[in-house]
């Protein structure tokens, strides 16, 4: 990922050291687990614990060694065991390159999903926050981008505060999935590698053993973890999107924060555009874009070909980082965020009145009317005041019909917009209890 869109903690998850480091950890997990069945000598492993490291030196040999093995791994065994010396022969014994480059690549990802686990909790407590600050905040609900019924701010954010929470449950899924490692040799058979090293090593470094591997831990596995990632990131682009729609200024309920010195446009000085809610959707479509070459990744040939290695390397660090950077970005909207009440009741005013119509129906069918001349009924109303521009109220009080099942005093209990969400405190307590 460019580094316009890199925070620096998860960035760091995917540098070339930090590969290298984990490479190492899963090397010496592997040596620990040799010494600890007596394959390799306890003076040797003291020795190899004490001097391999990945420094500046090791770095630069691994890539001299690189331009002449075209093996990374090779590259990196071979400078990792000169750093150690004599005892460096114990390094990479029995195992093949997968079985390094697949754990280690768990524990990066493991890594990277705790980063953003911790993003989505604080995504979670600004949202919860702002449901109950805007339980009461009357504003329009619409279909189709026309006037529905109306709504409160509080019960939008609660939809999202909901399934935000069921996107963690999805990482946290996704995480337990990633967790495996494999020490199980070339094709998986522990030709070279007893299960015991296996299972002492992977057992330090926090994971489990994959049940049936080949030469590689599964991609199906990594598929779900993209899966949660693009599912993730769609989230929050619906958000956005929510908030781009309402920033607009024929709506202008709801705007991302604009902050002093901030410039919205190079021609024109008055512009307050949504841009880091458009960001969010545009990295959004990058992060679904990679899900594609996760699942194409599934499919490789017998018990393993490299096809998948070079995906890999873009798209899990990429989508990783972005899904980090725009829930970091949503979280700054979120607290920034200006809510505009004074509009939001303006616009409900804008259709006279015609969102009562569902309530006039449900009266008249109550009263005894046919549902489908009630429907008749109404919507002919509703399209006098749509045409005309006069309240739906007023244009309902004057046709007989309706005056002859309804009071002006019952016209006027159904014109309270309260009456549309005076179930929220039940909505609120199913979604936070």
């Amino acid at each position: 990922m460019i580094e316009r869109y890199t925070r620096e903690e998860i960035g760091k998850v995917w540098t070339e050291r930090n590969r290298f480091e984990k490479w190492l950890e899963v090397e010496l997990a592997v040596c620990r687990a040799w010494a600890e069945l007596g394959r390799i000598p306890r003076s040797a492993l003291l020795k190899i614990e004490e001097r391999a490291k990945i420094d500046e030196e090791v770095l630069e040999k691994i890539k001299r060694y690189e331009r002449v093995y075209k093996h990374d791994v090779l590259s990196f065994v071979s400078a990792v065991a000169e750093q150690v010396g004599e005892e460096g022969r114990y390094i990479h014994l029995g195992i093949t390159s997968s079985d390094v480059v697949d754990t280690a690549l768990a524990l990066m990802m493991r890594e990277a999903l705790e980063i953003i686990l911790r993003d989505v909790e604080l995504v979670l407590e600004e949202l919860k926050r702002l449901a109950h600050e805007h339980k009461d905040t009357l504003m329009m609900g619409r279909t189709h981008g026309v006037h529905a019924e109306p709504i409160t701010l509080g019960l939008k954010f609660a939809v999202w505060f909901d399934e935000m929470r069921r996107n963690r449950e999805r990482l946290l899924r996704a995480k337990e999935r990633i967790s495996y490692g494999k020490i199980s040799g070339a094709v998986g058979t522990y030709s070279n590698v007893p299960p015991e090293v296996e299972r002492i090593a992977l057992s330090e470094l926090g994971l489990k053993a994959e049940p049936a591997s080949t030469q590689i831990v599964h991609r199906d596995r990594h598929a779900e973890f993209m899966t949660a990632l693009a599912l993730t990131a769609s989230s929050l682009e619906k958000f956005a999107l929510e908030i781009r729609h309402l920033q607009r200024t024929e709506v202008l309920e709801l705007q991302e924060p604009f902050e002093e010195g901030q410039r919205g446009s190079s021609a024109m000085p008055h512009k307050k555009n949504p841009i880091h809610a458009e960001r969010i959707c545009g990295l959004a479509r990058v992060i679904r874009a990679n899900l594609l070459p996760a699942l194409e990744n599934v499919a490789l040939w017998h018990e393993r070909d490299i096809s998948h290695s070079s995906v890999e390397r873009i798209i899990l660090p990429d989508s990783t980082i972005a899904l980090d950077y725009i829930l970091h970005l949503f979280y700054n909207i979120l607290r920034g965020l200006v809510v505009n009440r004074e509009r939001m009741l303006r616009n409900m005013e804008l259709s006279k009145g015609l969102f009562f119509s569902s309530k006039v129906l449900v009266a008249l069918t109550e009263k005894g009317m046919a549902r489908d001349r009630a429907y008749a009924l109404v919507q002919k109303c509703a399209m006098e005041s749509w045409d005309t521009g006069r309240n739906f109220r007023d244009i309902l009080l004057e046709e007989e019909e309706v005056r002859k099942h309804l009071s002006e005093e019952e016209i006027e209990r159904i014109f309270d917009p309260w009456e549309f969400v005076k179930h929220r405190d039940y909505i609120f307590k199913k979604v936070f209890g």
